[in-house]
């Protein structure tokens, strides 16, 4: 199905935005081999159905090429003719999309990430108490905290997805994977 509801500038402004993310990231190690995604949704979900800017399946994120990215819709199909293959995780970047209304979903991989994820993976949250940093998320109060929830881990993706939005939490912009991290941010944080 060729896309007619972008222009030019729309996709070129989103595939921008995920080059720079994407530069960051892997500077900072976050996609070993060829792990990971990004994507950042195109168009208001209020207004109907909205596309999104994901990475291309099996790519080395530390490389550059014309074939990064495409851009899939609501469902995660393609939305132009291509022979790449979305990310394997767009189910569940499109669930999310569709149920918090964020601009930009980011799954990295980081060895600190997996270490907490198995350490409070029984309890089903991290506990993140007396960190400045979360003042970011607006809670202004002495030893304020936050609890990051930890869902399971499994190979078939589908099985994932009802335990990401049975935890989704507006307040909390993400989720960690045991053993496998997948953070979640807000349109208004990278838009």
């Amino acid at each position: 199905m060729i896309d007619i509801r972008l222009t030019m500038e729309e996709k070129q402004h989103a595939l921008a935005k995920l080059r720079s993310i994407k530069e960051q990231f892997a500077a900072r190690h976050w996609f070993p081999g060829t792990s990971g995604n990004l994507s950042v949704r195109t168009g208001n979900i209020e207004e109907g159905p909205f596309q999104f800017a994901i990475t291309a399946s099996g790519k080395d994120k530390s490389v550059h090429t014309p074939e990064d990215f495409l851009f899939v819709d609501e469902d995660g199909q393609p939305c132009e003719a291509t022979r790449l293959q979305p990310s394997a995780e767009t189910l569940i970047h499109s669930e999310i999309y569709r149920l918090t209304g964020a601009g930009a979903i980011f799954h990295i991989h980081t060895v600190f990430n997996n270490i907490v994820s198995e350490i409070y993976g029984d309890e089903g949250y991290i506990p993140v108490q007396g960190v400045e940093l979360i003042k970011a998320l607006d809670i202004w109060e002495e030893n304020g905290r936050i609890d990051i929830p930890v869902v399971p881990n499994y190979a078939h993706i589908p099985s994932i997805v009802p335990c990401i939005t049975a935890k989704l939490n507006p307040d909390i912009p993400g989720i960690v994977l045991r053993n496998h991290i997948f953070p979640e941010a807000a349109a208004e944080v990278l838009l």
